[in-house]
């Protein structure tokens, strides 16, 4: 099982497009959203410094364009990429490369989206002086007290050992004063506290572009940066690339996804590192490949090859499978659903999964009429995994 991720605001570094550009190809697709950005992506890329590409309004659009061509890269054919990739997901703004590299959204989309998200961050930073604090080690339930006590927000939670607390600069100041016992803390040099409630009029903003775009389900596994959950509604996909604006990042439970699917292979799209640098020590024995540079591509092409499978979504049309958003045990919600040929209202709740840790409903967006059941009552299933299958209301089955 392959697993394509791209990494969020802080990764990227001054030059890290330089040997890219060297490929006519990527200059030209790059020229072409830098125009939708508004933005010389080429020259923040090539030729500016850390300070200038901090900037979270150029540092957004910058980092999904990257990673967006990166994976055009890759997979020069991009339909080929659906017979490989068994899911795929995004750290904070990465997600947006990673909805579009699914099909929900098109690269003019995602480019607009990240261009007015990226300023609309920005201006919400500049309304109050906040940042964010990296704490590492430590006990998770303590530390997370620690900043509950102090007012601050757990904004990305990356596994063991590595929670980023965001909030003012006055209770940041008060916790490393008083600090997590066992825990090192590490000011971040960052714009603001993303991922909190200081990001609320960003969100109001976002979900006003939002309104104006059409989204298509995803063609594989997307892992939601808000829950770990595989999201297959592209309508959903968008709400929560809107919310999770001032919404922490679990990329915790990104990774627990992951292994639930049994993931082998992570391959990080550039500037790639950080995300692989988290698996390395969070997924043991998961290998991992971190693109940098297109002197690697062949490398990442025999990476793909030894890690990649078909992702079961995209066997069947989208708009005609109901899929688990977590690994659980499946149960039929509606005792009339039990027999082929049942009608499914748009938004009528005909299933759910449970696990240990959620019990999450499975609802129909676009309604139906259930042709197979593809589990039975009380199976696990995994991430991701078809439940059933619909045609749409008024359609012959």
């Amino acid at each position: 099982m392959l697993v394509i991720v791209a990494p969020g605001q802080g990764a990227q570094t001054p030059g890290f497009l330089e040997p890219w550009l060297t490929d006519p190809v990527f200059e030209s697709r790059l020229n072409w959203l830098s125009a939708v950005a508004g933005l010389d992506l080429a020259h923040y890329g090539t030729e500016a410094d850390a300070d200038t590409i901090r900037d979270t309004a150029i540092a957004q659009p910058l980092l999904v364009a990257s990673s967006m061509l990166a994976a055009l890269a890759v997979f020069p054919h991009p339909a080929d990429a659906f017979a490989k990739v068994g899911a795929v997901a995004g750290h904070s703004v990465g997600e947006l490369a990673a909805a579009a590299g699914t099909g929900v959204l098109t690269a003019e989309q995602a480019m607009v989206l990240v261009r007015e998200r990226g300023k609309a961050m920005a201006a919400a930073a500049a309304l109050t002086p906040t940042s964010m604090t990296a704490v590492l080690g430590g006990d998770r339930e303590e530390i997370l007290a620690k900043l509950a006590e102090h007012g601050l927000t757990p904004a990305n939670d990356n596994g063991p050992g590595q929670i980023v607390a965001a909030g003012t600069v006055e209770e940041l100041a008060a916790l490393a004063a008083d600090p997590p016992a066992k825990a090192r803390l590490i000011p971040l040099s960052v714009a603001g506290a993303f991922h909190t409630r200081h990001m609320e009029p960003a969100v109001q903003t976002l979900a006003k572009y939002a309104t104006a775009i059409s989204t298509h389900d995803p063609r594989t596994r997307l892992i939601s940066n808000r829950d770990g959950h595989v999201v297959h509604d592209g309508r959903d996909v968008l709400r929560r690339l809107v919310n999770q604006v001032n919404a922490p990042v679990r990329w915790d439970l990104c990774m627990q996804t992951m292994s639930d699917l049994e993931v082998t292979g992570i391959l990080e799209l550039p500037p790639a590192g950080t995300l692989t640098g988290i698996a390395r020590r969070a997924l043991k024995g998961v290998e991992t490949f971190a693109l940098k540079t297109p002197d690697q591509l062949d490398d990442a092409r025999a990476f793909v090859e030894k890690h990649g499978s078909p992702s079961e979504i995209d066997a069947s049309p989208t708009w005609r499978l109901l899929v688990a958003p977590i690994k659980g045990t499946f149960t039929r919600k509606v005792d009339v659903l039990r027999e082929t040929g049942a009608t499914v209202e748009a938004g009528e709740v005909v299933a759910k999964v449970a696990s240990l840790r959620d019990e999450v409903d499975v609802t129909a967006p676009h309604g139906g009429i259930v042709v197979e059941w593809l589990v039975e009552e009380g199976d696990p299933v995994a991430p991701g995994q078809p439940l059933v299958r619909l045609h749409p209301a008024g359609s012959p089955a």
